[in-house]
């Protein structure tokens, strides 16, 4: 199989223009090619231009990152624009019945300029704040595929941990003197390290990996058909009961039917969309399913998870339960360690300074009137009055 990939809505929905474009791969709209011989990067967008564009973006971050002196980060980032401007002229082009709306361009958008910002902006607090953009713009796009697991986790995980994480150490250790004043910044915060080098093989790295993913569409398997996730509904009967129930299709007393073989599993026709229900009079008959009721996309993630990925899920629990434990023992020791100091700086206290002799006498305060009151001991035999210090005892 092999074909052009947009972003889509739902499985079995209509286009993102109004008209069928072909099968879905995990959310993505596959457009069979038509002109047969012709390698898919050329269908979908001219080579030259592709790689013209990336040539060109790279040369406009390159520019855009900062540098002591002037930086041009303008025509840096109207560089990079002018790139990416250029790709998706070219897709459009290439695939005119089957451009994205209007949400894709403008979550491109975002995420692009504010990637460019993480990595040119001088002050790290603002590129982390910046990278927040991009983590938010990135799960808008994971929601127009329709992954909207894959776009809660990225904004847990990254948005919700490391990025806080990495606020807080940011502030720990970097410490402006003025908002203003970029020159009092540490020179690795004011000028980018191998700005060239680093640029050209990110966007060469770039270059490989869309090329790749052109000519490895060929190689991936086959899409789970409608009919194979619709049957998946038969596994989840508390869910079909519930909306049975919701849509008023099952009465007081009524019961689905099970298999017989597979007695977790219901008695329902993924092709005609019915389930045998049992009613309260003994009668079996086949009741539609509602409209609305369709495998989402966490309950199927489930199914690929448990069903066909089972020692994955198995691992990641040993290997955070043995994270879990392991810090469990590391705070413990911390404690014991905090405890057994504090029991042997009381036990010196309590000893004196020799370590040896007897406890030192706690001095009595003097009285309220007596001359003494007005000065106070100090180390090495001193005495202050007045807030002046004198030698042994005498005021200066």
């Amino acid at each position: 199989m092999s074909g052009w990939i947009y972003p889509a809505p739902r499985l079995g929905s209509r286009g993102l223009r109004g008209r069928w474009v072909g099968p879905s791969v995990g959310g993505l709209v596959v457009m069979e090619p038509s002109r047969e011989g012709v390698p898919l990067v050329e269908q979908l967008v001219n080579p030259f231009l592709l790689y013209g564009a990336i040539a060109l973006g790279g040369i406009g971050v390159c520019v855009a990152l900062p540098r002591r002196g002037v930086s041009p980060q303008a025509i840096g980032a109207l560089l990079a624009a002018i790139a990416g401007a250029a790709v998706l002229i070219g897709l459009g082009l290439g695939a005119p019945e089957a451009l994205p709306n209007i949400h894709f361009y403008i979550f491109s958008a975002i995420a692009l300029g504010s990637a460019l910002r993480v990595i040119s902006h001088p002050r790290p607090v603002y590129a982390a704040l910046y990278f927040v953009l991009v983590v938010l713009s990135s799960a808008g796009l994971y929601l127009l595929l329709s992954a909207e697991f894959m776009a809660f986790a990225l904004i847990i995980i990254y948005a919700g941990a490391i990025l806080i994480t990495y606020l807080f150490v940011i502030m720990l250790a970097t410490q402006s003197p003025t908002e203003d004043r970029l020159d009092m910044l540490a020179d690795y915060d004011r000028a980018a390290r191998e700005p060239v080098v680093a640029t050209g093989a990110a966007f060469v790295l770039l270059a490989v990996l869309t090329t790749l993913l052109f000519s490895g569409i060929g190689q991936l398997p086959e899409p789970r058909d409608a009919m194979a996730r619709e049957g998946l509904m038969a596994e989840l009967p508390r869910r079909v009961e519930s909306s049975l129930r919701g849509d008023d299709l099952l009465n007081r007393g009524d019961e689905l039917v099970y298999r017989a073989d597979e007695p977790w599993a219901l008695e329902l026709d993924a092709v005609e969309r019915t389930v045998l229900v049992r009613r309260a009079t003994g009668e079996v008959e086949a009741v539609g399913l509602p409209d609305d009721l369709r495998l989402r996309n966490v309950e199927s993630l489930a199914f690929n998870f448990l069903n066909e990925h089972p020692a994955t899920i198995e691992i990641a629990g040993v290997i955070l339960l043995m994270a879990m434990l392991g810090a469990t023992v590391l705070s413990r020791r911390q404690v014991e360690l905090d405890e057994d100091l504090k029991a042997a700086q009381a036990s010196k206290l309590r000893l004196g300074p020799g370590g040896g002799g007897a406890a030192q006498p706690v001095p009595k305060a003097p009285e309220r009137g007596d001359a003494a009151s007005t000065q106070r001991g100090l180390p090495g035999g001193r005495f202050s009055s007045g807030g002046r210090d004198a030698p042994g005892g005498g005021q200066a």
